[in-house]
């Protein structure tokens, strides 16, 4: 039976429905080598480690009694998916937790390797994979406590298919993270235009406007899949300063963070919160670490 179960699952994520963009995967490729480069290509996503890893932190520490000073996040099992060189994964590894990093590109893991090979403590909680996600649902069913997707939603094939294999991999009660690109005339003008075209923070060609997921869509698809949605806020870069700050605005960038349901069942469409009762972030989610 469990064979057969097997089998029914390669078939249903088999690479011919993948969620995957092999697009994506050329694009990336020629800057596998560049994810430490702080000046670089990815300048902007090491800055947004000053917002999006206290968000990570503080959010999951509201939600424990359980924690260690220093290692907030000890015993808590993370995924990062479409971790890329790793500039999500160490911070979190750093705050105790252990950490699990996917990417379905081979150099992009290389590189994240070669990265955390240089801290002894961080090469212990960090195990890094060149994988997808719909290959590791197999064998991670519920086994991790939280999943990070940041800056990834916006590159799959199919966000619907992407969502189910959250789900399926994270524990009930789990925790998910999502940063991404709302879809409107200011993220094309402010995400494409302006970041890729004129002032070039972002390789040109890194973002397609079609691809952007809006925050009611994204709402929509999580609680379709049996999870709560907790929290949205909006982010905003500034290019002059180089940093990132919140705002309420998610008419840009935004985070959202959702958790699955309970053991007990989906929950009902009376269990989401309203628009008033989201968590904001705490007054330290916006601090630098």
């Amino acid at each position: 039976q469990l064979s057969l179960f097997r089998l029914t699952m390669k078939r249903l994520f088999s690479t011919s429905h993948s969620s995957v963009d092999s697009k994506e995967m050329r694009k990336f490729q020629l800057l596998a080598h560049k994810w430490w480069d702080e000046e670089g290509e990815y300048s902007a996503l090491h800055s947004m480690n000053d917002i999006r890893v206290p968000f990570i932190r503080d959010t999951l520490l509201n939600m424990s009694s359980n924690y260690h000073l220093g290692t907030p996040l000890s015993g808590v099992k993370i995924l990062d998916v479409g971790c890329g060189g790793g500039l999500l994964s160490e911070p979190l590894g750093r705050l105790g937790a252990s950490v699990t990093g996917i990417d379905p590109l081979e150099d992009n893991i290389r590189t994240a390797d070669q990265h955390k090979s240089f801290d002894p403590v961080l090469a212990k909680r960090i195990q890094y994979k060149s994988s997808s996600l719909e290959e590791i649902v197999e064998e991670c069913m519920e086994t991790f406590d939280v999943i990070v997707a940041s800056e990834v939603v916006e590159h799959v094939a199919d966000l619907e298919m992407f969502i189910k294999c959250c789900s399926q991999v994270l524990k009930p009660e789990g925790s998910l993270f999502i940063t991404t690109i709302n879809k409107t005339q200011l993220s094309y003008v402010l995400g494409i235009v302006v970041a890729e075209k004129i002032i070039g923070i972002v390789p040109e060609g890194t973002h397609e406007w079609e691809k952007f997921v809006p925050p009611e869509e994204l709402e929509r698809l999580l609680e379709s899949n049996g999870f709560s949605v907790k929290t949205v806020n909006g982010m905003l870069y500034n290019p002059l300063s180089g940093s990132w700050s919140w705002m309420e605005s998610t008419s840009v960038n935004y985070v959202m963070h959702a958790v699955k349901s309970g053991a007990q069942g989906q929950p009902s469409p009376g269990d989401a919160p309203s628009e008033m009762e989201r968590e904001q972030p705490s007054a330290t989610a916006g601090t630098t670490m």
